[in-house]
């Protein structure tokens, strides 16, 4: 479900329900202004301006109402939230001060994927009054495109498989008028070896196939978004558990990051050369499923010998990096839900960051703090190289020591960028497993806004 773009409108002084924003600690002081109903109505309601807490009060024929924060003059992405969930249809406007930052959590709160089932008892739209009226477009756009994310990982991999994820990258560069070019069959088995090996024992219905969106002034500095799209991985040979395949309709969760970052560059006109790419596969089993044992060949020349089928997301990765490095790029992005090792490092909130340049990163962070989208840095260890040694081809595509998951799987990324080319890896997680104010459960952007915001800095 796209958010819709008028759940935010320019305060022109119309009519409109008053928020009023207090902390536990400036509770007390807010309630003397009140009378003694009002007073009771909050203490009926046990509202003491703890975080995330809604009150409504009444006020003559009418109400208003009081929501619950850290600090109510610094307000961060999600403190409207709670409200935008719980109140009522309506139009409001927060009553001494701009929302802010709080804007796109407003958004957010207000998502929901309804594809296969209807709501009847679904409230209608609560609309916010703001006078940063240059910022609405802004915040909206950035609204939009993690609820693009949180859409196609959120849609099951039949509805969802490589021919779908196509469709919506051509929907995505139409809308845009880029350029978009797909590459399947013999084309795919020639060129991209490892993106056609991943995704062979697929169905004919979800043949593997690479996508590419290009976009913007050449003479503009050139920056590739490449993204994950496995959009089911059964583990392949190396099969997984039962409950391990619950959730792999997530797989494709970096691509759909990519052509959410990528849509967003271009709706909101940065001054950059676009490449975006995405390898779609579905990852099966069937009797011509690569093995464990065999020996891969990929774009870039290296030959890659593989110990685990379910190491298939940094194969894809291996072939696009490349395609990406061939064209010069003065920045490579790439999303992709790698590995459970960086789950386990930092949770399922924090997509771990990677980068070859400390100052890249340090872009990255401060654009993720910024904009309530913070990564974290693992390292990227050149020793960590040596655990990915094959004695019967160039690489292996994974390591049996159980040692430093995350970060052995971007040293083996590493090795198919191109020398000198600022790199920055995103190992998102790409789904919440618990509901928060603004963040609904289910499929998530994580990493969106951190890297939108820093190519904002650099290319704005």
């Amino acid at each position: 479900m796209t958010i819709a773009t008028d759940l935010i409108q320019p305060d022109r002084g119309q009519d409109a329900i008053a928020i009023h924003l207090v902390n536990t600690d400036g509770f007390d002081e807010f309630a003397k202004g009140l009378s003694g109903p009002q007073r009771a109505a909050l203490a009926a309601q046990k509202f003491k301006g703890g975080g995330y807490q809604v009150g409504i009060v009444p006020d003559g024929d009418s109400w208003f109402a009081v929501g619950g924060v850290a600090n109510p003059e610094e307000l961060s992405s999600w403190c409207l939230a709670k409200l935008a969930d719980d109140l009522p249809e309506g139009t409001y406007r927060l009553a001494d001060r701009q929302p802010g930052a709080a804007k796109f959590g407003w958004l957010t709160a207000q998502y929901e994927f309804t594809r296969y089932k209807q709501d009847d008892d679904a409230e209608g739209p609560r609309v916010l009054l703001t006078k940063d009226v240059a910022k609405i477009d802004m915040v909206v756009a950035e609204a939009q495109a993690s609820s693009l994310v949180a859409d196609l990982v959120n849609t099951p991999a039949e509805d969802m498989g490589p021919a779908a994820l196509e469709e919506e990258a051509e929907r995505i560069a139409k809308d845009n008028k880029a350029d978009f070019t797909v590459i399947r069959g013999d084309a795919l088995e020639t060129g991209y070896p490892m993106v056609h090996a991943v995704g062979r024992a697929a169905a004919r219905s979800h043949a593997p196939r690479l996508l590419q969106i290009e976009w913007g002034d050449e003479s503009h500095p050139r920056v590739a978004i490449v993204g994950k799209g496995v959009c089911f991985d059964s583990g392949g040979l190396s099969m997984k558990s039962p409950r391990g395949m619950l959730l792999m309709k997530k797989d494709m969760g970096g691509g759909a990051h990519a052509l959410a970052l990528a849509d967003l560059i271009m709706k909101t006109g940065l001054k950059v050369r676009l490449h975006c790419i995405v390898p779609a596969v579905e990852n099966s089993v069937a009797g011509n499923a690569f093995r464990p044992g065999d020996v891969l060949d990929s774009r870039k020349g290296l030959t890659v010998e593989i110990s685990n089928t379910d190491a298939e997301g940094r194969l894809i990765l291996g072939d696009a990096l490349h395609l990406a490095s061939e064209h010069d790029p003065e920045l490579i992005i790439d999303f992709a839900t790698l590995t459970g090792a960086a789950r386990v490092a930092v949770g399922p909130d924090l997509p771990a960051l990677f980068t070859r340049r400390d100052e890249t990163a340090e872009q990255l962070i401060g654009a993720g703090k910024a904009h309530d989208d913070e990564p974290w840095r693992l390292p990227l260890w050149d020793p960590y190289a040596e655990y990915l040694k094959s004695s019967i081809a160039d690489t292996n595509n994974s390591h049996s020591n159980g040692y430093a998951g995350a970060s052995v799987a971007a040293n083996f990324l590493d090795k198919f960028v191109g020398d000198d080319i600022d790199w920055a890896h995103f190992d998102t997680f790409a789904w919440r497993p618990f509901s928060k104010p603004g963040r609904p459960k289910g499929g998530a952007a994580l990493g969106l806004r951190a890297a939108f915001h820093m190519l904002r800095g650099r290319y704005g």
